[in-house]
């Protein structure tokens, strides 16, 4: 006759299925998680770039319209003064 060492009469078998399920399933929540924060870093990190670039982008077009308006102030002071003369 078979013996249970176990105190609460459970067989060896199924208590390690079990166990090997719920492990499995710890392993892909950490995984999944892992994914997950991944992505979020990812795509944190695009958002970040995405504001950058347009804060860039903006400070180009000031520079773009101050040149402009220096421009035309450099030349109009040039025509007066050819006017003038």
């Amino acid at each position: 006759m078979r013996t249970n060492h176990f105190p609460d009469n459970r067989t060896a078998f199924p208590h390690n299925v079990t166990l090997d399920c719920n492990l499995n399933r710890s392993v892909m929540l950490s995984g999944k998680r892992i994914a997950d924060v991944g992505y979020k870093l990812f795509s944190g990190s695009m958002m970040l770039l995405t504001l950058y670039g347009g804060y860039l982008c903006v400070l180009r077009a000031q520079r773009f319209m101050q040149r402009q308006k220096q421009l035309e102030a450099q030349n109009e002071s040039t025509a007066s003064e050819t006017i003038k003369d």
